[in-house]
């Protein structure tokens, strides 16, 4: 296992949710990691969030780790669940409520609620 490797196995399996984006919750650095933080603080979840920017080694490592091509990349209990276009089907079509709540993360459901409205 290479160090990177290492990093991200203790970091998907030190919390619930982790999303390996470009930037930060606060500021993302690309449309599509901003969608999925956005998704994700709208919804009052509680994540973690890695800047693969700033680490040329973590950047790639994400993607060998999951062998999936690009960033952002979601995690719940150290699962991988997709990037933005999978976050973003599952947040509209429900699943995501779902996969929060069989795995005890909380949320805020009238604002998933609210997401699945506004596109509609």
């Amino acid at each position: 296992m290479t160090d990177a490797s290492a990093k991200i196995q203790e970091t998907i399996t030190g919390s619930d949710v982790v999303l390996f984006m470009k930037g930060t919750k606060e500021m993302p650095q690309c449309g599509f990691s901003s969608r999925v933080a956005g998704v994700l603080n709208y919804m009052g979840v509680d994540f973690s969030d890695v800047n693969v920017l700033s680490d040329e080694a973590l950047r790639q490592g994400i993607k060998d780790f999951s062998d999936w091509p690009t960033v952002p990349q979601l995690y719940v209990k150290g699962e991988f669940v997709g990037g933005c276009d999978i976050v973003t089907e599952m947040t509209l079509s429900g699943e995501l409520d779902t996969l929060f709540d069989e795995n005890g993360v909380t949320f805020d459901k009238d604002a998933a609620e609210k997401i699945r409205e506004a596109n509609g």
